[in-house]
């Protein structure tokens, strides 16, 4: 498994730092440690608890060579999020969460052709001979939609699971996820409610420092699942050849008739 988080890990990141107590759900207290100086203090060894059984599902996930959709739409969230989906070759949504991008997959597809064909053009001879006006009206559309689609440009089928940061703000995306029986994995804090979150990582989704920590950690825990499905698949390939070439070694052995 993915280098464990330590209790120690979670504080230093401040993880354990709720919201004022005023702005709370009810339905994330059992998550919740205390009360202190008027904001609710997440209980890290429930954090902890939670993540190892999200890791175990979500390396499942990933190893049966599924992707994992990461969503994340607020500032301090945006680039960790892009850069570990990207190092990890996964789809992302950090600009703004289209409606229907799940439950009307079809016609997000449209648009993402629509995408490609913009660039095919845009690489051709006859794209120079336009007007500068076309031009320019191309590339704005162009630029529109690789802000909002181009985070999920490779992704042919509906995501198998959806990692979420703020199911608060990304409440469209659960919801979506919901209809479809797509497992959602979530950092929420107590300001949310938890209820439509498959595998809940009780954490404060505000900070960089608690977002970055998570997310890197999920990033570890898809890495390690994507280096055991390399591995499985590299071990059934060998088990093959070996076959073969028992099967063409029996062949020579058998006697003439």
């Amino acid at each position: 498994m993915a280098n464990k988080l330590e209790y120690n890990d979670l504080l230093d990141a401040g993880v354990h730092f709720g919201h004022l107590t005023r702005k709370w759900d009810p339905k994330m207290a059992p998550y919740i440690f205390m009360e202190k100086n008027g904001i609710h203090i997440i209980d890290l060894h429930k954090t902890i608890e939670c993540l190892d059984k999200a890791s175990y599902a979500l390396k499942n996930i990933v190893r049966s060579g599924r992707k994992v959709l990461f969503v994340a739409t607020k500032k301090q969230a945006q680039d960790i999020v892009t850069e570990e989906a990207k190092r990890l070759n996964m789809p992302f949504v950090t600009d703004r969460w289209l409606g229907g991008m799940l439950t009307n997959f079809a016609t997000i597809r449209k648009s993402l052709k629509k995408m490609t064909s913009i660039d095919k053009l845009m690489k051709d001879e006859a794209y120079l001979n336009l007007a500068k006006r076309e031009r320019l009206m191309i590339s704005r559309e162009k630029e529109k939609l690789e802000r909002v689609l181009g985070g999920i440009a490779d992704l042919n089928r509906l995501p198998a699971a959806l990692f979420v940061i703020d199911v608060k703000r990304e409440h469209i995306a659960v919801k979506e996820a919901q209809k479809l029986n797509i497992p959602v994995f979530a950092m929420v804090d107590t300001n949310s409610d938890p209820r439509g979150v498959d595998y809940v990582v009780p954490a404060n989704d505000d900070a960089f420092k608690s977002i970055s920590l998570i997310t890197k950690y999920i990033g570890a825990v898809i890495e390690e699942g994507l280096a055991e499905r390399k591995k499985d698949k590299d071990e059934a390939n060998l088990q093959k050849e070996e076959e073969a070439k028992k099967a063409v070694d029996s062949t020579e052995e058998a006697p003439a008739k």
